[in-house]
């Protein structure tokens, strides 16, 4: 996942500006247009925006995707054939917006999130919908189709996705997207789960940097999955014309996805706070059992050294009656180390009753 990326305006712009910051790489998109009805589908894959607009006006569910990344002049013509408001095409243009809910006079604009898991890290890029009154115009950044299994289910006709207006469409891309986090949450229950095995056995040094990496990327995933659950509720409870009470229903249960979303992504921050915890925790007590193990050999050396000491003064024996008489026995080497070896065998012995080691 990009980190703290630059995506806004010099102080001062003008709002609508189309200038990209940074710099736009070589212009690489895609336009897909889907025109239907209960009865018939026609794709039209590479085409153009002016080839798109007589079916805007139909009758019929029209579904424009954009996907890749046109440059500004592309979509600044994009902008006028569809009749784009200026401030809808600079979100789109400056990937990275906060997901939000925004009522023009001819269309609904909204931003969504889309995490994907790439690499065995997180990526997050921009959807931009746009809704009016029998169509639908979908931005997409990636350089894949999120949108499959919705392309599908047109193409098979199950279901009443035929059968409903746009704003049903909109409802399932909608879901589709809330959706994308839950196999992303799953990843992150199964590295939590990795991790936590590695710090009960050994943690280490590149697990602590896997935890704190790992925190990171849940604080900005909460960051981009959040307000997406304030964006299907400002559509449930504002008064939308290009949204049917029917539609409704179904956003509800979409609200009540992004709310399992949030719910299993604070469980696993807190897992992961926790984890980190745990990770200290285990480092204090490996310390401590070092520590423990220094002492006890510590403890059993310091009568040892004392006996030791004494026995190295070489006074001489015959220099008078406090003089050391061990001094001149013939098992007295032998004698002290006997000694020697009980004491520390003694206080071993006296170790493990306490359970101290």
């Amino acid at each position: 996942m990009a980190f703290f990326n630059k995506r806004y305006h010099p102080a001062g712009t003008s709002p609508g500006t189309l200038t990209k910051t940074p710099a736009p790489g070589a212009e690489s998109y895609r336009l897909r247009l889907y025109d239907y009805d209960s009865d018939q589908l026609k794709i039209f894959d590479d085409t153009t925006a002016k080839a798109c607009t007589p079916y805007l006006e139909s009758k019929t569910v029209s579904w424009v995707h954009v996907e890749g990344r046109p440059s500004e002049r592309t979509l600044r013509e994009l902008g006028e054939a569809f009749h784009v408001h200026s401030l809808a095409l600079e979100d789109i243009l400056n990937t990275g917006q906060r997901p939000k809910f925004e009522q023009f006079p001819d269309q609904l604009f909204i931003v969504m999130t889309l995490p994907v898991m790439a690499e065995d890290r997180i990526e997050s890029h921009q959807v931009s919908l746009l809704l009016g009154t029998n169509y639908l115009i979908s931005f997409c950044e990636t350089d894949f189709s999120p949108f499959e299994p919705i392309i599908k289910r047109l193409q098979a006709g199950a279901g009443r996705i035929r059968s409903a207006g746009a704003d049903y469409l909109l409802y399932c891309l909608l879901d589709l997207l809330v959706d994308r986090a839950f196999p992303v949450l799953e990843a992150f229950g199964f590295k939590l789960e990795t991790l936590e095995d590695q710090i009960l056995e050994a943690g280490d040094q590149d697990t602590l940097a896997e935890i704190h990496l790992l925190r990171r990327e849940m604080i900005l995933l909460r960051r981009t999955l959040w307000p997406q659950r304030e964006v299907i509720n400002a559509m449930l409870r504002g008064d939308c014309p290009w949204i049917r009470e029917t539609t409704n229903l179904y956003l509800r249960d979409c609200y009540d996805h992004t709310i399992q979303v949030m719910d299993l992504l604070e469980t696993y921050r807190d897992m992961a706070s926790s984890m980190l915890e745990i990770y200290l925790s285990s480092v204090s007590n490996r310390m401590n059992d070092v520590m423990r193990v220094l002492t006890v050999i510590a403890t059993i050396f310091i009568p040892l050294t004392f006996i030791v000491g004494v026995y190295g003064m070489n006074f001489d024996r015959n220099a008078g009656p406090w003089s050391m008489p061990e001094l001149g026995e013939p098992l007295g080497y032998l004698m002290v180390w006997l000694a020697m070896l009980v004491i520390a065998v003694g206080m071993v012995m006296f170790f493990r009753r306490r359970k101290w080691f």
